[in-house]
This record gives structure tokens, sequence and C-alpha cells, in this order.
């Protein structure tokens, strides 16, 4: 898991006028909870950009007065109008107890029926995955090498060691969809 590291100063204010005097500075109020004790700082506008604009997950490592905290996002907010970030809550993670994330899913392999003409279609781009922050996944990885046309993966087939994935066990997360072409090249085969 990708780990990205912001640093935060820690807010002796608490309150709207403390807030709005932090945003007039290009900080974002954040808080953070979890291990029992609530922290609440503030970190610079331009540190978002590595979490945000990234579609990969991450775990980010927060320093507080030389402290390090390893936590993840867990709820952001934006300004209606601007779209900056207007406050941030971050959760801050033990060893063994286990925290939900959105996964993205790779795939890998060529498919038969991509081959033959289908077209692979994602009906499911991300997963939530639980498990304790050692072995959460960076990405769940599907071998469609396999998969002919009109063939899917869904969760339920999808081997998972260490996490557990969700998502209802019936949803399809890939298929190869017949196309024109798929069945063109299904009529032309038997007549060969």
């Amino acid at each position: 898991m990708r780990v990205v590291s912001m640093s935060g100063s820690l807010r002796e204010n608490v309150g709207k006028k403390d807030a709005k005097a932090l945003r007039r500075e290009a900080k974002v109020p954040c808080v953070m909870y979890g291990k029992g004790e609530q922290y609440l700082f503030s970190v610079d506008q331009t540190a978002f950009q590595r979490v945000l604009f990234n579609p990969e997950p991450c775990f980010i490592k927060v320093s507080l007065d030389g402290v390090d905290h390893m936590a993840m996002l867990k709820d952001i907010d934006f300004h209606p109008v601007t779209d900056i970030v207007y406050h941030a809550d971050f959760y801050e993670l033990t060893d063994d107890k286990p925290i939900v994330m959105s996964i993205p899913v790779h795939t890998t392999g060529t498919s038969k029926g991509v081959m033959k003409g289908g077209k692979l279609a994602y009906k499911q781009k991300r997963l939530n995955v639980k498990a304790i922050p050692a072995n959460m996944p960076s990405e769940v990885m599907l071998d469609i090498a396999n998969l002919d046309v009109n063939q899917r993966i869904r969760v339920q087939d999808i081997a998972t060691e260490g996490y557990t994935i969700l998502n209802p066990k019936s949803s399809e997360v890939i298929t190869i969809v017949s196309t024109r072409a798929s069945a063109t090249a299904g009529e032309e085969a038997p007549a060969e």
C-alpha cells in the first residue's frame, strides 16, 4: 500500500472563527480519531493533492509535532463553489483492528473472448475490502485469460488472502460482452 506523508500543526483554538482564519491562510482544519485520543490540527491545502488526484488508495503518515501517526482519510468536505478542501477527518490505524477501503480492480492477461471480438466490461471498478492494515491490498488483480464471450467474474470467484470483499457475492465484477464482431466470428467458426 502506498504511503503519503503529511505534516500538520496542532490547533490551539477550536471553532468557526479559528477555522475561517486557517482557511484564509490556505490551511485545512482537520481532526484525527481512532485510538482513543482525538487530535485537532491543520494541514496545508497543497498537501491533499497527492491524495485526492491519484486513483490509487493510500495510507497517510501524519506528522504532528514530531510524532508520526499512520492514518487513512475517512471523510473530506469541499467548498460548494470553489471545490477546495474545507475539512478532513482522518482515522488513526491500529495493527489489529480491521478497516474498510475502496480498492480498484485491475486485470491481467488477454481474454479469449476479447480475441474473438468481444468487449471487456467492468461492472465494478472498485470493491469494498475489509482487512487489517498490514493485509490491505493496493489493488484487486483479476486474471481474465480464460474468459470467453458472455463469461464473467463474480465476487464469489475472487480468491482473497488475508482480506474480505464486502460487495454482494453474486454481483458481477468483470464480463466479456458479445459484440457484432464476436457473433460473426461465432457463426463463421462451424462453417470452416
